[in-house]
């Protein structure tokens, strides 16, 4: 289907139907996307208040054959919300005016929010209630909770509460003909035919616009802890994750992987940050608890370190005595992706792999990566769901530009291997345009084919978000 610009005509018509100031001329934060891999363009952007007001730029889009880009906090690493220079000029609609709290329900443990709210206010929000809304990542302070269900975020607390998919219980949406499907529903049971909730959760903006959730919300845990413990190998942290449910059941919110070479890029990058051992162990793992009232997180972190001592799965550790503590436990894990960014990477991989397969996965790949040059890999990441962040980069002493040569043969290493090991090359930073072409490598044939039919059923002038997730014109 052939797109045309948002010219000035297009523009001309759709300024009376608005309030003033909708439509803006554009800004480079709205054209540029984390890591510098894109430039986008747009013709304006347009930030309405309302959903009647998406519902009004959209079916101007859809009867012109305008191509929309929806944006919610630029925080996307995948190119999702960024549409290059090499097509018809885009309308990017911002939800960042839409940050109302519609309603909360302590009762029935839901809140509903508008689109543009940032993830730490819905977290505020929920709090103020008495309430927790566990979905937790480092962007949260600036990525809006469209986004974050827009690409299915994951973050720290999937190995208890999951992902954003299931931290939502209905929404409110513009679909690409400009018709809002009002389905803000807050029922934990509705089984009244296709679930377009689901549909819309994952698809980055390709088949509607995020304007409202109906969001779950859980208890505040009565007591929480962290410890990170050393361990030999990521086999070992599979054994002590075992240990840790057998011990302490649901009760475990987080439990991250931990290599030295994070580590030793903080003490490299970011000095003032102290880390909790003098001498870096090869692996370790931070592990978080919230706990009813009544049990000490520090007993209940120190039987498990005894109990890993004993089995052989860890010598080494430090347990959080205070929330303060806990905070500087915390910081070493939630500032390794900013050391990432210092030391600047060759080729970052979001990827899950079955767990027990984990341990293979590390040494094999490792060993293709060292075939391909002189490299360094920081793996990390949420152990207790399978996601490794797996990252590459130049030698001690070498910038990433003498690498660029490389970033592809990188990139195709490690999916390759993903895919050959039974995992996904998109685990939780979505598909965007950066995996376009990956998708297509690796993915099932039929659920792509599936994929195509639902967009041309939904958007058949391939309007929304084009390029992304499903390739143009496909």
């Amino acid at each position: 289907m052939t797109l045309t610009p948002a010219d000035t005509a297009f523009l001309d018509k759709l300024r009376p139907q608005l309030p003033e100031g909708t439509l803006r001329a554009p800004e480079p934060r709205y054209l540029e996307e984390p890591r510098g891999r894109y430039n986008g363009q747009a013709a304006a952007i347009a930030m309405p208040r309302t959903t009647q007001e998406v519902a009004t730029l959209v079916r101007a889009a859809h009867d012109a054959r305008v191509a929309v880009v929806p944006y919610g906090g630029g925080t996307g690493l995948v190119g999702g919300q960024i549409m290059e220079a090499d097509g018809p000029l885009p309308l990017v609609i911002s939800l960042e005016r839409m940050t109302a709290l519609r309603g909360i329900y302590p009762q029935e443990n839901v809140m509903t929010v508008e689109a543009g709210m940032v993830l730490a206010d819905v977290q505020a929000a929920a709090q103020e209630a008495g309430r927790l809304f566990p979905l937790s990542l480092a962007a949260e302070g600036t990525a809006r909770i469209g986004g974050t269900l827009a690409t299915n975020a994951g973050g720290v607390n999937v190995l208890r509460y999951g992902n954003a998919r299931d931290l939502c219980l209905g929404l409110e949406a513009v679909l690409p003909n400009g018709e809002i499907w009002h389905g803000l529903s807050r029922l934990r049971k509705d089984n009244t035919g296709y679930d377009l909730r689901n549909l819309l959760i994952g698809a980055e903006g390709t088949l509607g616009i995020i304007t409202a959730a109906a969001l779950k919300l859980s208890a505040i845990p009565a007591e929480q802890g962290t410890a990170i413990l050393s361990v030999s190998s990521p086999a070992a942290a599979i054994d002590l994750l075992a240990l840790a449910r057998d011990q302490l059941g649901e009760t475990i919110s987080a439990f991250e992987l931990i290599h030295r070479q994070g580590l030793a890029f903080l003490r490299e990058t970011l000095p003032d940050l102290r880390l909790p051992f003098d001498d870096l162990p090869e692996w370790c793992v931070l592990v978080d608890l919230g706990l009813p009232k009544g049990r000490a997180p520090q007993d209940e972190l120190a039987a498990l370190f005894e109990g890993a001592y004993e089995a052989g799965l860890s010598d080494d550790g430090v347990i959080a005595q205070s929330e303060a503590q806990r905070e500087a436990l915390w910081a070493v894990r939630e500032h390794i992706p900013e050391a990432n960014r210092r030391i600047g990477s060759v080729s970052s991989h979001d990827i899950s792999i079955p767990i027990s397969r984990i341990p293979e996965f590390i040494v094999e790949g490792g060993k293709r990566i060292a075939a391909l040059g002189d490299l360094r890999i920081n793996c990390f990441g949420h152990l207790g769901d399978g996601n490794l962040h797996y990252n590459v980069f130049p030698a001690q002493g070498k910038d990433r530009s003498a690498y660029e040569h490389l970033r592809s043969d990188v990139k195709r290493t490690v999916h390759d291997l993903t895919h050959e090991m039974q995992g996904s090359v998109s685990a939780e930073h979505g598909v965007g345009r950066l995996k376009v072409g990956d998708l297509e490598r690796y993915g099932d044939p039929v659920k792509l084919a599936a994929m195509q039919a639902i967009k041309q059923a939904l958007d058949p002038n391939g309007i929304m978000n084009p390029g992304a997730v499903v390739p143009a014109g496909r």
